[in-house]
């Protein structure tokens, strides 16, 4: 590897591709460094291998990486981040701390130090067709069908509901859209939300990881009919993963689906989209007699700790995560994660519904810091995949996943 190359290990996803490198080439225009970037996009599984499994970080093989919030603490048990305070403190991003919400600086604290600068947000939520929502047709149909009026589901057993009717394989239209791919997040995200919706928790009063509860064996089975529903689900919703997935819904195939905020307000900014204009958002929906609840992971800019070039990456990552490329980061279909972008008129009038993320990071919920949770997350991804695979009872799956993660050390 040349010393005259920076490394970045990237999130594989178009929009943060085509941005990052347009903020290369900004910040070598203004600041004049010669450094060539080698960016490496990756997928999931090959990007935790790269810079957390085989060390990358550590060692020296990326300078700059994009690390999601269930890996920080792993990242820093195991010496692989450098500690940013010292460069924040001696010259901070443009109005730090206070230009991010609390919610997106809490977890890449850890005492005094400080681990990465926001990159890419957007909880979980409800995204849906509100042109299909709206239509006269269909909530006449609709309410012949059910004897009810068609609204935006707020129970799971609506959402079932909902999903039937707007499906449609010979429309290529389908109910919703899962992202059932075995990458050891997506099912592991899903399981989360359909425990906390029906007001469980993923751990007990002394932190330790609890999944053969009530809530969770009735979510899981929930999870499990809705997913194997051929009236209901896209046909390719096992092999998406949340990518997938929601190039799925922007090219006009799912009427709604839970998924990161982040692929709603992709419908509006890309040429594949065949939704623009006909999207909005709102609560996940929850068992009746409970409440909503979101997941609240994010990406960051992360340093190596064994990068040969700390001072340019921090001075690059605090030039990337400024208002202005905050702004070109959403605009190319990603994320901003300051609240002026959040606000901002120009993105508001482009994404009309980009102004409620402030609101959805009221009732979001975090994933437990453990420097094992990718082990963790293993080991509940298998348990979703056999519900939905197998008829093993989701009792005996729940309590087989709880005695293996009883024995990580």
């Amino acid at each position: 590897m040349s010393d005259q190359t920076i490394r970045i290990a990237v999130r594989k996803f178009g929009p943060f591709e085509s941005a990052l490198q347009k903020l290369w080439d900004s910040y070598c225009l203004e600041t004049g460094c010669n450094l060539k970037a080698e960016m490496v996009p990756m997928d999931l599984d090959n990007l935790h291998n790269a810079i957390l499994e085989k060390d990358g970080l550590k060692n020296g093989d990326w300078d700059i990486a994009h690390v999601v919030t269930d890996w920080l603490f792993e990242a820093w048990k195991t010496g692989g981040l450098e500690d940013l305070a010292p460069y924040i403190n001696q010259n901070p991003p443009d109005d730090f701390p206070d230009g991010w919400s609390s919610s997106l600086l809490g977890q890449q604290e850890f005492g005094e130090a400080v681990v990465g600068l926001p990159f890419h947000d957007g909880p979980e939520c409800l995204i849906y067709r509100k042109d299909l929502f709206s239509d006269s047709l269909e909530l006449q149909q609709f309410h012949e069908r059910y004897g009810k009026p068609l609204q935006v589901p707020q129970t799971w057993e609506d959402f079932k509901t909902i999903a039937e009717f707007f499906h449609r394989p010979k429309q290529n239209l389908y109910g919703t859209v899962f992202a059932g791919f075995p990458d050891g997040h997506n099912t592991v995200f899903d399981f989360c939300l359909q425990l906390w919706t029906r007001g469980g928790e993923l751990t007990d009063d002394f932190g330790n990881i609890t999944i053969n509860t009530k809530a969770a064996a009735e979510g899981l089975t929930y999870y499990r009919d809705i997913l194997r529903n051929k009236q209901a689900v896209h046909p390719n919703t096992i092999e998406y993963d949340s990518v997938q997935a929601g190039m799925s819904f922007a090219r006009g195939e799912a009427a709604m689906m839970v998924n990161w905020f982040g692929f709603a307000s992709m419908c509006e900014v890309i040429e594949e989209s065949t939704v623009k204009g006909r999207v909005d958002i709102a609560p996940i929906p929850y068992m009746q007699g409970n409440e909503s609840a979101s997941l609240n992971v994010y990406w960051l800019y992360c340093i190596g700790s064994g990068s040969k070039h700390k001072q340019t990456a921090y001075d690059f990552i605090r030039f990337a995560t400024n208002k202005q490329n905050d702004k070109l980061l959403t605009m190319e279909g990603g994320i901003g994660c300051r609240v002026s972008t959040w606000i901002d008129g120009g993105v508001n009038a482009v994404i009309p519904y980009y102004h409620k993320l402030e609101l959805l990071h009221q009732n979001a919920k975090s994933l437990p810091q453990k420097a094992n949770w990718a082990q963790i997350a293993k080991i509940i991804d298998d348990v979703v995949l056999k519900a939905i695979n197998t008829d093993i009872p989701v009792e005996q799956l729940l309590e087989d996943g709880q005695q293996k993660i009883n024995l990580l050390k």
